[in-house]
């Protein structure tokens, strides 16, 4: 409980930390235009993205509000399956800063129609991106490094028991309909049965 309580903290935090950076660069990076960090290297500017991350799917801001809060939900029910020992803690942060940086994007798309990018990689033109989005990427690559050279396939199989859950549910729902079919099929020979003997 405690532990959660923190990743709570963490997650108010980062999300904070998002949500004020792109304040700054909306009320003083638009006005007073690009700052040059490092020359020809690193740029902060000023962007409105109406896509996802990197500006994919430009100008479908309501299918990708849908899709991020369908995708936030996911991630928080997952949150809560990750076992709550200390091999799993850097899953359970990495979990954190990914939702962080779901919600992040997502307040932007609701309450402004576009997500407020401004970090710019000048030197090889990469797409203007914001703290949210790094929180996804780097969260993602080092779930991939752990999950590669640190955790064991059974340490995922938490995962996969969500999905044999649901399959097993799917099997008992078909094995009930069958029953219920081969129940129908016997009642109406013994329909016939009787009809028979009936006549006889």
């Amino acid at each position: 409980m405690k532990q959660r309580l923190r990743h709570m903290i963490y997650f108010i935090l980062l999300v904070a930390i998002d949500q004020v950076t792109k304040y700054w660069a909306r009320t003083s990076l638009q006005e007073d235009g690009p700052i040059s960090i490092i020359p020809g290297v690193l740029k902060l500017q000023y962007h409105e993205n109406t896509g996802a991350v990197w500006g994919i799917m430009t100008g479908r801001t309501g299918l990708l509000s849908v899709l991020s809060i369908i995708l936030f939900i996911i991630l928080l029910f997952i949150y809560f399956k990750i076992p709550q020992k200390r091999r799993f803690l850097p899953i359970q942060i990495i979990w954190v800063f990914i939702m962080a940086g779901a919600i992040g994007n997502i307040i932007d798309r609701i309450t402004l129609k576009y997500v407020v990018d401004f970090v710019y990689i000048e030197l090889i033109d990469f797409p203007i991106f914001n703290i949210a989005d790094n929180y996804l990427t780097l969260s993602s690559i080092l779930m991939l490094i752990l999950g590669i050279f640190y955790y064991k396939e059974e340490d995922f199989e938490f995962i996969e028991k969500l999905f044999k859950k649901k399959d097993k549910k799917n099997l008992m729902n078909e094995q009930s309909l069958e029953d219920e079919k081969i129940s129908e099929e016997q009642a109406l020979k013994n329909e016939e049965s009787n009809k028979d003997d009936e006549s006889n």
